[in-house]
Formats: C-alpha cells, sequence, structure tokens
C-alpha cells in the first residue's frame, strides 16, 4: 500500500511538473539558473589568483534609484589613465540569469591591465521582459554621462562590452545609440551621443534570434525557455517587437569598431561570424578573433573567461591591445 502511494504521489508530482512547464516558462528557468549560477561560480573561483590587489572597487552605485536592479560597480586599475576609455561591461546568463558579481573577478583582472571597467547589472527574465535590460542599458549611460566628472571617468570614451546574452545588450545598445530608425522602432530615446561610444566588445553573443532554436534536444529545449521568458510568450515569435532584438537588420556604417569573438565549438559561434560580416559589409573597422574548426581543444561558449587555457589568453591579450588602440 505505501509503495503504491509512493508510484502516485510521484506521477502526481509528475503531472503538476509538466503542466506547469507547458504553462510558464519557470519551472524550466529556475533549472537553468541553478546550471548557470554553478558554473559561473566555478569560473569566477579559478580566476581568483589572477585578481590584482591594487584595483580600486566602487560598489553598488544605483543609476536609477527607482529601480531596485540598477546598480553597477566601477574598477580602476593602478595604471589606468584619467582620459582613457571606459569600458561598460553587460553579463551573460541567457537573459534569464546571472548577475554582475559573477564577472567581478574577471573585469578586475581587465582592470588590472590599465583601464576603468563599469559592471552593470540589469533585470533577468522573467522579472522582466524584452526591451528591459536595453532601457537599462541606456540609463546606465546617461548615469555615466551626467555624472562622469564626479565618477573620474571618460563619458566621452565608453566602449560597451558584454559576453553571451550581455554581448547582445552592448551590440542592440550600441545600434541604438548611432541608428535614429532604431532607436525609433525600439522607442527609446538615446541618452549617450553616438560620439561618446568608442567602441564595441562582443564575446559569444547571439545577435540573429531568427536563427534560435532550429536545432533539437537540449538546444532547443533551452531557447524556447529563454525566449518565453524574455519575450513575455510561449512562442516569441508572435511576441510584438520582439524580432527588433535582432540587430544585423539595423547596422549600418555608423555602428562603433568593434572586436568580436566566439569559440569554434560555441553552437552561437555562427552568429558572432555572420555580424562580423555584415558590419564589415558596412564598412565598419571590426577587428575579429575566430578560430578554425579542427582548433583543438575545441572552444565552447565563453570561452575567453578560461585563462588557464591559451585561447583564454590570447582573447585577453587581443582585447587589451585592440582596447589601448582606441
Amino acid at each position: 500500500m505505501a509503495k503504491r502511494r509512493l508510484v502516485l504521489l510521484v506521477l502526481l508530482l509528475s503531472a503538476v511538473a509538466l503542466v506547469a512547464a507547458v504553462t510558464s516558462p519557470w519551472p524550466s528557468v529556475l533549472a537553468i539558473r541553478v546550471i548557470f549560477d554553478r558554473g559561473a561560480a566555478q569560473a569566477s573561483k579559478a580566476l581568483e589568483p589572477l585578481v590584482p590587489n591594487d584595483v580600486a572597487v566602487q560598489t553598488d552605485l544605483a543609476y536609477d534609484p527607482s529601480d531596485p536592479d540598477a546598480r553597477l560597480d566601477i574598477y580602476r586599475g593602478k595604471a589606468a589613465p584619467a582620459g582613457g576609455p571606459v569600458i561598460v561591461w553587460f553579463h551573460g546568463g541567457g537573459f534569464v540569469s546571472g548577475r554582475r558579481g559573477d564577472l567581478a573577478n574577471y573585469l578586475k583582472i581587465l582592470a588590472g591591465k590599465g583601464f576603468t571597467v563599469v559592471n552593470v547589472d540589469y533585470t533577468i527574465a522573467p522579472e522582466a521582459t524584452y526591451p528591459t535590460p536595453i532601457r537599462q542599458a541606456n540609463r546606465a549611460l546617461a548615469f555615466l554621462s551626467a555624472q562622469a566628472s564626479q565618477l573620474k571617468i571618460n563619458a566621452d570614451k565608453m566602449v560597451l562590452a558584454g559576453d553571451s546574452a550581455g554581448a547582445q545588450i552592448a551590440a542592440q545598445t550600441a545600434a541604438m545609440v548611432t541608428n535614429e530608425r532604431y532607436a525609433q522602432v525600439l522607442g527609446i530615446s538615446p541618452q549617450p551621443l553616438a560620439n561618446q561610444i568608442a567602441g564595441v566588445l562582443l564575446y559569444c553573443g547571439v545577435y540573429d534570434i531568427t536563427q534560435m532554436g532550429q536545432s533539437g534536444g537540449l538546444g532547443a529545449w533551452f531557447v524556447k525557455a529563454t525566449t518565453w521568458a524574455y519575450s513575455g510568450k510561449r512562442d516569441w515569435r508572435t511576441a510584438p517587437g520582439f524580432h527588433t532584438m535582432s540587430i544585423t537588420p539595423y547596422v549600418d556604417g555608423r555602428f562603433p569598431r568593434t572586436f568580436i569573438s566566439a569559440g569554434n565549438a560555441d553552437p552561437l559561434g555562427p552568429q558572432s561570424v555572420a555580424l562580423a560580416g555584415a558590419l564589415q559589409a558596412q564598412g565598419v573597422n571590426v577587428t575579429p578573433l575566430f578560430y578554425p574548426n579542427d582548433y583543438r581543444p575545441p572552444l565552447g561558449h565563453e570561452y575567453q573567461f578560461r585563462l588557464d587555457t591559451e585561447a583564454g589568453m590570447v582573447a585577453l591579450t587581443q582585447s587589451v591591445a585592440w582596447l589601448k588602440s582606441l
């Protein structure tokens, strides 16, 4: 009798889970957060020995006092010149996970190379849907521009940067700032001027939502969960305006000079290659870092954070050289 009750309980819980999964993105999102948070914690811990001890840190600055998620940190390397570029970085996490603390160690390492780095938080989905992070990015840039003197940064030389979902946010924000038509489509008034954006630094991003979800298996489940959460509709294709997160149709020759990279085994890698090609076709100055298909070991998503690998160190070295050329 007890065994039968246990079986019935398992079946009931399974049914409840199934109903929840088809009526809400939350069950899948929670599973993704557990997986991503564990990976982020491991990656951050691996970087601890490389974090310099002479980076000045300002934490938990509110770039929009009315928004509890609108917080940022600033890391200033000891050798960062007063008029040097300010790297404004947006974290990844598939739009449904992640926080700025995940990247603190990596961005402090970057700051230690002689830069000022701003680590920006935004609201993840499904707590907020598209285009909330783009609006928040716009407000963060407005804050940095308005408070440049107090923060002792050069807001006339900002570099928009990000990884994975954060790369999409950085790229879309850059496209919006430099393309008035796109800003009108999004219904957002860009706060910084186009000439304040000195460059865009992109790793492993998604830039064309129409290319997502075409494969089966685990990848399809992930895409379905994240697009449902971020668009607010189970089928993102019917979500009004969601297609505008694909930036390729909106880039033109005014897009800032760009450094872009992705691993050869990253499922999103072809999107970076395609965006690089689209930008170059528009006459944009692009510095690509891609690897041949037979490169070994294969470089997966977010390979650049693995500073214990040759490819990870090459990515950091080339990023630093590109930033110093601005």
